[in-house]
């Protein structure tokens, strides 16, 4: 089976056309499937039309993406009335999520269904190849589950928390243990198949962006609350990556320069105060060992206490954001990661601080928690590999380094399972 070459090709060359004119096809696609279950696939008509391409372009495409197997057909009115659905059985993604504690390797089909997860806490201060070991298990594991290899692999998406700057590890607060690595090479080494490394948050404002809340927003703005705080930028449809690769790290906004020690050095960092860390360290006395869990059960039970550390943190969060929409105006600002999980107690807060200092013109900016998050399995499904059906959600292009957001970064609020691929 061939499988139609979308790397980057000349500027300008016949191949790049091919190549842009299958990956809007495919994004169609995508969407279509990030729509309600039930929602009937398009048909060669309606890609044309959406997409804006001669129908006989369309009809050759789909000839070609069917004949790779990743695009499904069935007959329809005429030729240009075959539905097009993409193929559950194309093979399998993967994605893995390095926090500062944490690996989770999560597995799914390229229409987007999530097969299975792990999760296994790390040292803080672990190396990036103890890191990748542990990753690599967990992945042979899930693999293992269902009969499968990595040969049944397309791609694999790591997220790390930290700016990565052509391919390179460039702080330290969180993971020092990657700090300086080429993340790209050491990925791919250990997982032996194309490998996209992307900052965590990054990812997590793309999957809002497709699948979240944020759909239908040409500029969104996703904050990952956990143990940092950092957050993905989508502007014009398009991830906003800044010239080194470090926008979007909001959690180092200075917000009292007389503040608390940060841990990249400076002083009243957003991190500081509004971090899942920051909120047990106020909880210490009062709920000793306590978890963010446990905190945010102890707010919902009425322990005044408990909620005025979420509303602290919320307070805090406000005030960044403020600085956000007054500068870039987004369509509506997402909340994720651990904080999200206490809901309303922490964003009745943000929302309040938020409209407190912004622009009237701006003022009413929604705030909304994360859609997706850490994946809850409701109910296991087939892998690709063995025929697993359901609606197409998202699919990369079968290029060199093609990659899977999905469970990413934020493990805040209740989620649907589904992964999504950035292009």
């Amino acid at each position: 089976m061939s499988t139609p070459d979308l790397r980057p090709a000349a500027p300008g060359s016949t191949a790049t056309l091919r190549t842009a004119n299958q990956r809007r096809v495919l994004d169609v696609l995508r969407a279509a499937g990030a729509e309600v279950d039930d929602a009937p696939p398009p048909t060669q008509a309606e890609l044309a039309r959406v997409t804006g391409l001669a129908p006989a372009t369309v009809s050759n495409i789909i000839r070609d993406l069917a004949a790779a197997g990743l695009v499904a057909t069935e007959p329809g009115s005429g030729r240009r009335g075959t539905v097009v659905r993409l193929a559950p059985g194309a093979g399998l993604v993967a994605g893995v999520d390095f926090g500062h504690s944490h690996v989770a390797v999560a597995l799914g089909d390229v229409t987007g269904h999530l097969v299975a997860e792990r999760r296994q806490r790390l040292s803080p201060t672990h190396s990036h190849t103890e890191g990748l070991a542990i990753a690599t298990t967990l992945l042979d594991e899930l693999l293992a589950a269902e009969g499968l290899d990595r040969t049944a692999l397309r791609t694999v998406a790591t997220g790390l928390p930290a700016p990565i700057n052509q391919r390179v590890v460039a702080a330290a607060a969180i993971l020092p243990g990657w700090v300086g690595v080429d993340a790209l090479a050491a990925c791919e080494e250990a997982f032996g198949v194309p490998v996209t490394v992307e900052n965590d948050a990054n990812l997590g404002a793309l999957a809002e962006h497709r699948l979240g809340v944020a759909r239908g927003e040409d500029s969104s703005f996703f904050v990952k609350i956990s143990s940092g705080v950092g957050a993905g930028i989508v502007i014009d449809n398009r991830l906003f990556h800044g010239s080194g690769g470090a926008a979007g790290e909001i959690g180092h906004l200075t917000l009292d320069e007389r503040g608390p020690v940060c841990r990249c050095g400076s002083r009243g960092c957003l991190e500081a105060y509004a971090s899942v860390g920051s909120v047990l360290a106020m909880m210490a006395d009062q709920l000793p060992g306590a978890t963010l869990d446990d905190v945010v059960a102890a707010a919902r039970s009425g322990n005044v206490s408990a909620q005025r550390s979420l509303e602290d943190a919320g307070r805090h969060i406000g005030w960044g954001l403020a600085s956000v929409v007054n500068l870039m105006n987004p369509g509506v600002l997402v909340v994720g990661g651990d904080m999200a999980r206490a809901g309303d107690l922490l964003l009745e807060s943000v929302r309040r601080e938020l409209r407190r200092h912004v622009l009237d013109a701006v003022a009413t900016t929604p705030v909304a928690l994360s859609e997706l998050g850490r994946a809850r399995l409701p109910g296991r499904r087939r892998a690709a590999g063995r025929g697993a059906d359901g609606p197409a959600a998202a699919v990369g292009p079968p290029g060199p380094h093609p990659a899977v957001a999905g469970t990413g970064r934020g493990s805040g609020s209740p989620s649907r399972s589904r992964m999504v691929l950035p292009s």
